[in-house]
């Protein structure tokens, strides 16, 4: 009799899972994706690509493979062209069966959780009223629920209300459901506090909730500060999870940098400011010493970065991941032979190593100021 793989409450319960990165911005990086409309219609045009992008997150220790379904709602497609503004004839359902397909593909390569990825509507179809907009979820979750995803992830919702909404949808699915949204120390976009948003996507029914995107690591991980506070506060017991974004977002005491969108070089220029794999070594750390438990990334991760969480977090996992050498990633710098490559196959060196951040500070010498 075959051994039942563990949900994600299960392998919460007993450790360390690490979530998967960046899709749609590294499609478009890859060329299978358009800036601009940012949507997944890779998954039926270039399924290889979908594919393989899935296969290098896993091989690199993923345990979670999020479905390609960001933005996926015929509205949004609407803006999908091909050559010179020629419309294809896609449908959000076609898609997320897709998508569904692809990653349960690559998931049973390395016993991988899939997670049904659900997105926020359009601010038109917010003003529409909460049925619509249910409704709309519901369109989303038909194929997840048919398809059977292991469980569900919203995730850069910017306004709680919203996530109540999605939340209270996506329980109706009867998997667990996780949810995120991008939110600086100050709040959501109406100005709800972090600590009061964590508060209540869980009572909405998230089991789990956190942080995803607009924001790098070391904003990320105040706002999981905040959200942790308020959660103990009002006696929830809620796994904690965090994806930022895989670039450093802002300069201290500039304002107009607190996103980045709002970042002059977005989205076309950012890799100056992409972070390191040490940059992601330190965050893993320091978001697991926080009580964080489901640690990934979002757009800008790549599929070494992940490979950074994993190999950091080996002890907790008890394990490294598929693509790492024996005792790390450095330790396979002694095959080289440049001779000074030997200085550098211990983990001190990179600890100690202060390399280019892109932004005035350190990321992790502190956390942001507060406003």
């Amino acid at each position: 009799m075959a051994c039942l793989k563990k949900g994600l409450l299960e392998r919460l319960s007993e450790g360390v899972v690490v979530g998967d990165g960046s899709f749609i911005l590294t499609m478009e990086k890859r060329g299978y994706a358009t800036a601009g409309a940012w949507t997944p219609e890779a998954c039926i045009l270039h399924p290889d690509a979908v594919r393989q992008l899935h296969r290098e997150f896993l091989r690199n220790g993923a345990d979670v493979l999020q479905t390609f379904t960001f933005f996926c709602s015929d509205e949004q497609l609407a803006h999908v062209s091909d050559g010179i503004n020629n419309k294809r004839n896609l449908t959000a359902d076609g898609i997320n069966a897709a998508a569904v397909d692809l990653a349960k593909e690559v998931a049973q390569e390395g016993g991988a959780l899939v997670a049904g990825s659900v997105s926020p509507v359009s601010q038109v179809s917010f003003g529409k009223g909460k049925k619509y907009c249910q409704d709309a979820f519901r369109q989303q979750l038909t194929i997840f629920k048919d398809k059977g995803v292991d469980f569900l992830l919203g995730e850069f919702f910017n306004n709680v209300t919203e996530a109540e909404w999605a939340i209270e949808t996506m329980v109706e699915v009867g998997v667990p459901v996780a949810f995120t949204m991008p939110l600086p120390p100050s709040g959501d976009i109406l100005g709800v506090s972090v600590a009061e948003c964590a508060v209540r996507m869980a009572k909405a029914g998230a089991s789990v909730v956190g942080v995803n995107c607009i924001y790098d690591p070391a904003i990320s991980l105040k706002s999981i500060a905040l959200m942790k506070k308020g959660l103990e506060e009002a006696g929830l017991e809620t796994y904690l999870m965090v994806q930022p974004l895989g670039y450093h977002t802002q300069d201290p005491g500039i304002e107009k940098y607190r996103t980045y969108a709002a970042l002059p070089s977005w989205p076309f220029a950012m890799e100056p400011r992409a972070l390191t794999r040490i940059d992601v070594h330190r965050f893993a750390r320091e978001a697991y010493e926080l009580g964080v438990r489901y640690i990934g990334g979002c757009c800008g991760f790549e599929p070494h970065h992940i490979k950074a969480i994993a190999e950091e977090l080996a002890e907790e996992r008890g394990r490294l991941p598929p693509s790492a050498p024996v005792g790390g990633s450095w330790k396979s710098l002694g095959l080289s032979h440049i001779k000074y490559c030997s200085k550098k196959t211990n983990w001190e060196y990179w600890e100690n190593l202060k390399p280019t951040t892109g932004r005035e500070l350190d990321a992790f010498t502190e956390f942001m100021p507060d406003d």
